[in-house]
């Protein structure tokens, strides 16, 4: 039987110096916190594409015009889609829900998670390709780093308190609520926090990311 094909989405934001990866700026500096955003979403398109689950669409914000994005969609192959308004939930639901129309299920994964594997990615697609509603990746501070749906439901998205440490619980009441049934991945780390770029460094080198 032919795999199902299951679209990746990444969301994210142009790497321009001063508006990504605010909280490591005092360590980094602007050009350099910009620098590693750009490095990290290039680990995330590679992730993705070495999973081979199905197309990788690249959602870019504030707009897929920025010269960067281009850049990725020569390089990976990848589609460019642009953000709508409104908060993180919004933007997702209206991804899931646009992506859900053409394709029996769709996968998100975050630009900054690099100790999310591309097993990580092939093991949520064929989750829900064996009947799960739902696939979460859990991240350690709360978050998640991957959510894949095989429908689509706004109450999945709304109330969420999201960039806090409930996002991932709190979508599991919506889940519960809507009584499906979902499959969880082992919980990754992103990186957010002056913590979070020291691991990270200290863990360059090594397969993560590419297993």
């Amino acid at each position: 039987m032919k795999p199902i094909s299951c679209p990746i989405m990444i969301f994210a934001r142009a790497p321009v110096p001063g508006e990504v990866k605010t909280r490591l700026i005092p360590m980094l500096g602007p050009v350099g916190a910009a620098m590693l955003h750009e490095g990290l979403l290039l680990q995330s398109l590679t992730t993705a594409l070495q999973a081979g689950a199905g197309p990788v669409h690249l959602w870019c914000a504030p707009s897929s015009e920025h010269p960067f994005f281009g850049q990725c969609a020569k390089e990976f192959g990848v589609e460019l889609c642009d953000q709508p308004d409104g908060d993180l939930g919004a933007r997702l639901a209206h991804a899931f829900k646009q992506t859900l129309t053409a394709a029996s299920c769709a996968v998100t994964i975050g630009s900054d998670s690099p100790s999310l594997t591309s097993a990580d990615v092939q093991e949520a697609a064929a989750a829900l390709a064996q009947g799960a509603d739902a696939v979460l990746g859990p991240a350690e501070d709360g978050g998640y780093v991957l959510l894949g749906l095989r429908h689509f439901a706004p109450e999945v998205f709304s109330g969420v308190t999201w960039s806090s440490e409930k996002v991932a619980s709190e979508t599991r009441v919506r889940l519960r609520a809507l009584n499906w049934r979902w499959h969880e991945l082992p919980q990754r780390w992103d990186i957010d926090r002056p913590e979070d770029l020291a691991r990270f460094l200290a863990n360059r080198g090594s397969s993560m990311g590419t297993a």
